[in-house]
């Protein structure tokens, strides 16, 4: 049965397993943490799924994960022995990944399966926050290689209709994301470019936005920012999904790691 959509996000994830580990890790995290509840109290309580765009898994097509209990996938490296035993037990939702994968291909869109797919860290580690009781059911879709934003939104427009269907569209990445520099002159980088950032979602036209996007590199610092923009590209999907629909700022925070400027945001 069709319900009022429900609002799209693109959420700043935070590094590895943050949330087990606060104490090791620089800055204040409190932020994050407060944040990512409300999003999940803003979502209600009548959610049929979470379908998370990590930017942790990129494949050569858009690729759904369909397993209906995903294993957990420790995607990263150099922290304490027992956060790679970790689990948020969350079922899958392969019913959801079914339509997902639909929709995507009657839209053109190159599409895959894996039924082996585990939760990576860019999903597990926001999830385990916002619904630290694992019972929402929860799968991926990856982004594809060659990050395409154009093909990006179109992914998003393609899975828009799910929104009526209790289906809560999430990208997680970050705004800044150079591991390369996390010194001074990330600082003044991750500003400047969550300001353009800021003003094309929050106080653009739905065209506009659309436009600005499609040609990020050109804004403030954008490459600085990003190397490679795997934690930028699932924004494109959340935008596509509520493409003619208002954005806000639903996260700010200047001390990030210490000293990077970091956000989060909510369309619809």
């Amino acid at each position: 049965m069709a319900t009022a959509p429900l609002p799209t996000w693109f959420i700043s994830h935070g590094g590895g397993p943050w949330p087990w580990i606060k104490d090791l890790m620089p800055g204040n995290w409190e932020p994050l943490e407060v944040s990512l509840r409300d999003m999940a109290r803003q979502s209600g309580n009548d959610l049929r799924a979470v379908l998370m765009v990590s930017g942790h898994w990129e494949a050569p097509s858009f690729t759904v994960q369909t397993h209906p209990n995903p294993p957990m996938l420790y995607d990263y490296g150099g922290f304490p022995d027992f956060t790679y035993h970790l689990s948020y037990p969350a079922p899958g939702a392969p019913e959801v990944a079914a339509q997902v994968a639909d929709r995507l291909e009657a839209a053109g869109l190159p599409t895959a399966t894996d039924p082996h797919r585990g939760f990576d860290h860019g999903t597990f580690v926001p999830m385990a926050v916002a619904w630290p009781d694992a019972e929402v059911p929860t799968l991926q879709l990856s982004i594809q290689r060659g990050y395409d934003p154009a093909t990006h939104l179109a992914v998003g427009r393609a899975l828009a209709p799910l929104r009526h269907q209790g289906v809560l569209i999430v990208g997680s990445g970050l705004t800044y994301h150079n591991l390369g520099d996390f010194g001074p002159t990330a600082a003044e980088a991750s500003r400047r470019f969550e300001a353009w950032l800021t003003e094309s979602l929050v106080r653009c036209r739905p065209d506009e936005r659309t436009r600005r996007l499609l040609d990020w590199e050109q804004a403030p610092a954008a490459r600085h920012c990003h190397p490679a923009e795997d934690h930028l590209i699932p924004l494109m999907v959340t935008v596509g999904a509520a493409e003619g629909e208002p954005g806000q700022r639903a996260y700010h925070q200047d001390d990030f790691m210490g000293n990077i400027t970091s956000a989060s945001y909510r369309f619809g």
